[in-house]
């Protein structure tokens, strides 16, 4: 008898390998939207406009979005503050050989976009992410300046280098080591699966395959061991561990992200 498992939407570890070119801030939207009391929130929000927005703000973002979304599609408005987003603004006192802000020299695709407050520009390539967040009045071709709160908490404005960019030290999202990525691609598909109401013992044949579970599944074993980590650890990100991902202030000791009674 062949495994019930095998067409969940959780078991092909394929439908999850777009999580290993994700950077922290799309990272964090994965665990988020995956949590049970996010997803009434949005289904609640036509009808309670006003508690939508202040559901948004517990969660961490501006607006919410539409959890049916992965992050390849989806645009959470996150609150301010990550560092791996730069602020480009018009410089007021530019020098001679200042850059100036060209859009279509950005490599990578770009997603233009507003996210409640003003506009953001996101341009990924492979291995990389860059985050903007434009400052209004800001054209292309204008002499452009960047802040980045990473460097140093300062926020200071600094002249931008080559091709309209800022210093790709500071804004592009280095590439995740593959042994991280391959741990939160374990993990998203773990909490799926959990979610989806499968054993430990059918997690562990959907990431790791039926015949390694044959040989190496025992009550004190390693691979036991592996598959449950990998279950709390999904949960706890999915709970307001992904807060840390999106570089939010923790939750509130006492308070949970939402209202709504946890399942």
């Amino acid at each position: 008898m062949g495994n019930p498992h095998h067409l969940a939407h959780w078991y092909p570890t394929a439908a999850y390998l777009y999580i290993l070119c994700l950077d922290t801030l799309a990272l964090a939207w994965e665990y988020l939207r995956r949590h049970p009391d996010y997803r009434l929130d949005w289904l609640r929000r036509q009808r309670r406009p006003q508690a939508a927005q202040q559901a948004a703000l517990r969660w961490g973002l501006r607006l919410l979005e539409d959890p049916a979304l992965d992050a390849r599609d989806a645009h959470p408005a996150w609150l301010p503050g990550h560092d791996a987003v730069v602020q480009l603004h018009p410089d007021a006192d530019p020098p001679p050989d200042a850059a100036a802000f060209a859009f279509w020299h950005i490599p990578g695709y770009k997603q233009l976009l507003h996210d409640g407050k003003g506009l953001a520009l996101i341009a990924r390539s492979p291995g990389h992410c860059v985050r903007f967040a434009l400052a209004p009045g800001l054209e292309d071709g204008m002499a452009v300046a960047y802040a980045n709160r990473g460097n140093g908490g300062s926020g200071a404005a600094t002249p931008a280098h080559g091709h309209g960019l800022p210093s790709s030290e500071l804004a592009a999202a280095k590439p995740r080591p593959p042994p991280a990525a391959l741990l939160e691609l374990h993990t998203l598909q773990a909490l799926d699966a959990t979610q989806a109401g499968a054993s430990l013992r059918e997690v562990a044949e959907g990431l790791f395959g039926t015949d390694a579970v044959a040989a190496d599944w025992h009550a004190d074993g390693d691979l036991r061991a592996r598959v449950r980590r990998l279950v709390r650890r999904g949960d706890a990100l999915m709970r307001g561990g992904y807060r840390r991902l999106a570089q939010l202030a923790p939750l509130e000791k006492g308070r949970s992200a939402s209202t709504a009674k946890r399942p």
